[in-house]
């Protein structure tokens, strides 16, 4: 068998196409005559509990799990590629989940947000792109001002949501997410920085 396996990782704001590019991953291996399963976070339920559904409504069927482990419960033995939508929201198990499948010769393929609501790296994201032999970041439209968005504000009643605000929160632009520029994001500050005024000096 070839042991040729790698990590592809797809990652970005909401509204970015993370998913659609996973679809297309996935279909063009099926081309190619290559068994693929897809997996995904059972939490996941926006679109049903087994698809995988990008923003424009494509749609492919996935196998929603739990734990990261559980994955290894239903990959078949002549598997060839392995797509994992929604990797953000699964524990840090899914990084050695993914390298395990790597290793065995699998071509993984994981696709998820780097970055939560507060502008900070999201679950098992940073390591799972420091160890990918591919890395694509994809940048949606900010609803600002129409620039190239790699952000994602969670929106609360018209305004940014807090820094308390849960982290998980599977939803789409109905419930208050929208696509912004590194100008346009508004950072969440924590309790401790809001009672207090701080000036950064600029140097340039």
């Amino acid at each position: 068998m070839n042991k040729q396996g790698s990590l592809e990782v797809i990652c970005g704001s909401m509204f970015s196409g993370k998913s659609e590019e996973l679809i297309r991953r996935v279909k063009r291996a099926v081309i190619a005559r290559q068994k693929v399963q897809v997996f995904k976070p059972i939490t996941d339920n926006r679109f049903g509990i087994e698809n995988v559904v990008s923003h424009n409504q494509v749609k492919i069927t996935a196998i929603p799990v739990n734990h990261p482990y559980d994955i290894f419960k239903f990959v078949e033995n002549d598997t060839r590629v392995v797509a994992i939508d929604e990797v953000q929201f699964f524990s840090k198990e899914i990084v050695s989940v993914c390298d395990k499948l790597a290793d065995f010769g699998i071509r993984v393929i994981v696709a998820g947000l780097d970055l939560d609501f507060r502008g900070e790296p999201f679950g098992p994201m940073p390591e799972l792109l420091a160890k990918a032999e591919i890395v694509d970041k994809l940048r949606a439209i900010c609803l600002v001002c129409g620039k190239e968005a790699s952000r994602t504000q969670k929106m609360v009643n018209g305004q940014p949501a807090d820094y308390s605000s849960p982290t998980i929160l599977v939803g789409d632009a109905k419930e208050g997410y929208e696509p912004r520029c590194r100008s346009c994001f508004e950072r969440p500050v924590t309790e401790e920085e809001s009672s207090s005024v701080r000036e950064l000096p600029l140097c340039f």
